[in-house]
């Protein structure tokens, strides 16, 4: 994947599959840097591929702004009928999302992979 574009400390790499769209976000994703995945997911949701993965395998440090901008996300791909899907989030996100209580609002799993080969739910 070739970076799409860049802020400060995050780069976000975006690559189509036949399942759908996978965004990897790579870096520190707070306030400053949220920008270019914002735009990166607002566009992969417009596209309307099914299913938006979001590969979490690169994020080095994610503030509540991250977390807001995927519980937004979420809601938008279900509005729009499409599956949200965090891929290899990491011991930093697991632990964001358990100390928040949001993991269950997630459909997540261990790799891009295995959340692309996933059945629709």
């Amino acid at each position: 994947m070739e970076p799409e574009s860049t802020a400060s400390e995050l780069t976000v790499a975006v690559r189509t599959s036949p399942r759908g769209v996978v965004v990897r976000p790579e870096g520190e994703l707070d306030h400053d840097t949220a920008g270019p995945l914002r735009e990166a997911l607002r566009s992969a949701v417009d596209g309307g591929l099914g299913r938006v993965v979001i590969d979490c395998a690169g994020l080095d440090f994610c503030d509540s702004t991250g977390l807001n901008l995927l519980l937004h996300t979420r809601l938008d791909a279900q509005e729009a009928g499409l599956l949200l899907m965090l891929a290899d989030p990491g011991p930093m996100v697991s632990r964001m999302l358990d100390i928040t209580g949001v993991r269950a609002v997630f459909h997540i799993y261990p790799s891009v992979a295995e959340a692309l080969a996933a059945e629709d739910l």
